[in-house]
């Protein structure tokens, strides 16, 4: 078989053995190549022995190290053959929503730029939450505007000093920022 590295050979229904520039190797048949953006679209699975389930790869064309023609398969697009997992498709779908909401879960509503970057700060080394306008840290420890030292109360001593420190090292960080600008 003969290497090749010119966009021009993505036909459809070419199934073809791909080196990445990232050094991953996979065998695919080509369902598309989009030019304008430069995307091959790949099916994989082909010899998996997985029955009818097979998985779509969205490659940039430019990741294309080089490629092998390893023939000419049946159309990939013949809707008889075509099969979609329902199943997984809801579970990554239910796990895509989860992850959305959890990251949503980490944007203050009704505060300051400043009271969002000491959440960030103190979401690096410690679990912390919003309940409303105030920061409750190890479910715990509340911070409340002003978000300043003085303004940390429950839990134990040990806890409210750490959150303390930096929440002190997060506002001298601020300052130094600001007076930079």
């Amino acid at each position: 078989m003969e290497a090749h590295n010119s966009n021009e050979d993505f036909a459809v229904g070419c199934i073809l053995s791909i080196k990445t520039t990232l050094g991953e190797e996979f065998q695919g048949q080509v369902l598309t190549f989009d030019r304008s953006s430069n995307i091959l679209v790949l099916q994989e699975g082909l010899n998996s022995g997985s029955g009818p389930k097979r998985n779509i790869r969205l490659l940039k064309a430019n990741y294309v190290k080089e490629f092998t023609f390893l023939g000419q398969g049946e159309d990939p697009l013949d809707l008889k053959k075509c099969f979609i997992d329902l199943n997984n498709l809801q579970a990554r779908e239910d796990s895509a929503i989860r992850q959305a909401e959890l990251e949503a879960e980490r944007f203050g509503i009704g505060v300051t730029a400043e009271a969002q970057s000491i959440f960030d700060a103190l979401s690096k080394t410690l679990p912390v939450r919003w309940d409303k306008t105030t920061i409750v840290v190890m479910n715990e420890v509340r911070v409340s505007s002003p978000y300043l030292p003085e303004s940390v109360v429950g839990g134990t001593p040990a806890a409210n000093e750490r959150v303390r420190k930096v929440l002190e090292f997060e506002r001298k960080r601020l300052q130094t920022r600001s007076a930079g600008q």
